[in-house]
């Protein structure tokens, strides 16, 4: 069986448009994807096929296609269609997540079996991770909840927040700054939502306490793993393990090359290796670094449970933690991803990260539960 999704692309950043202004998009796209309604793949599954088609409520003028004011006062996620699941697709520089309302739930409202087919970029509808917006708990206004592209549980994610708190304010249509609790697996995080449309969180305090990591390597600075050597595929890497609520294996080289050239660095190859490394008993995220000035950082990551993604935001803090501690940059980065910087400050004043970048709509859309 097929599912059929239905997309709604943006044509420009919806970041203050209420959801209900979905409706006065000019263009939908309209595909029917040959994927086994959250079933086992076919390995002669035949390519998805796609048809775009403009649709309008009035007929179209010269100017273009008009909508009317009944569509434009429909809510998009207020449709409650049994056996419907309807979403926005969200991205924070690149690392991209499916955002469902789930506020009148404690459970999200799939497996992490279908989420990881959801994500397949293949045969889904292709993202890092589904993100799903529950209730708060202990007196927090909302709950996050997240599983990867392989069905794991994060415990948190930096960019994801990002999206969530976009998301948060897209149904509640607020305008202008605003800021809320969010219960998470890695504690509470509190988003601000910017005048200039970027998304300011205070992630809390990095954990550097070994077994808290959790990391099996042996502290060697307190309780630390500052610049400690492990040895992956060979070749000893000099890391530095950090927690941001998620456990982070900080490397800025080894000792072939003790100042990586981060894009040179084959990371399908070496990230897994770092991943499920018996030193890191709950896998580990990766970020290899390298340092262009006391502010300026740039990084690549390999994600526990994603793989390599075009940004991290919880690998973005933890690596200006890092450099900090092994005394390469000061508090307060830029750190450059593939996807886009992010600016992070280490504050002396709480020994809190603080983490500021953007989140994007990509589009809206509506699968079948099969």
């Amino acid at each position: 069986m097929a599912i059929a999704a239905t997309i709604s692309l943006p044509f420009s950043s919806p970041s203050r448009r209420s959801l209900a202004s979905i409706f006065s998009l000019r263009s939908s796209v309209s595909s029917t994807l040959q994927l086994d309604s959250f079933s086992k793949y076919s390995a002669r599954r035949r390519s998805p096929r796609l048809s775009v088609s403009a649709s309008s409520a009035s007929s179209a003028s010269s100017a273009g296609l008009e909508v009317t004011e009944k569509a434009l006062s429909s809510s998009f996620l207020d449709r409650r269609e049994s056996g419907l699941l309807h979403f926005v697709k969200y991205h924070g520089l690149g690392n991209d997540f499916i955002l469902v309302d789930n506020r009148d739930s404690s459970e999200p409202r799939i497996t992490p079996e279908q989420a990881a087919k959801l994500c397949d970029r293949n045969f889904g509808i292709g993202a890092d991770g589904v993100i799903f917006a529950l209730p708060g708990v202990n007196g927090t206004d909302y709950t996050m909840r997240i599983f990867n592209s392989d069905g794991s549980e994060p415990e948190m994610c930096g960019n994801g927040v990002r999206c969530f708190a976009r998301f948060i304010a897209e149904l509640e249509n607020l305008q202008g700054r605003h800021s809320f609790t969010i219960h998470t697996g890695a504690g509470l995080i509190v988003p601000q939502l910017q005048d200039n449309g970027l998304v300011k969180v205070d992630m809390g305090e990095p954990i550097l306490k070994a077994s808290d990591v959790p990391t099996r390597l042996t502290p060697n600075t307190d309780q630390s793993v500052v610049k400690a050597d492990i040895e992956v595929d060979g070749v000893a890497w000099s890391v530095t393990c950090v927690s941001m609520g998620n456990p982070h294996c900080v490397t800025f080289g080894n000792k072939i090359e003790q100042n990586l050239q981060v894009d040179d660095i084959n990371l399908a190859a070496i990230g897994p290796k770092f991943e499920h490394h018996e030193m890191f008993p709950a896998r580990t995220n990766t970020e290899f670094v390298q340092v262009f000035s006391n502010s300026h950082l740039k990084m690549r990551v390999w994600e526990r449970g994603a793989g390599a993604t075009l940004a991290c935001g919880t690998g973005a803090c933890a690596v200006v933690v890092a450099a900090v501690l092994e005394g390469r940059a000061g508090r307060n980065c830029t750190v450059d991803l593939p996807g886009g910087p992010l600016q992070i400050e280490w504050s002396e004043q709480d020994n809190h990260v603080y983490m500021t970048g953007p989140a994007e709509v990509v589009f809206y859309g509506s699968v079948p539960l099969q």
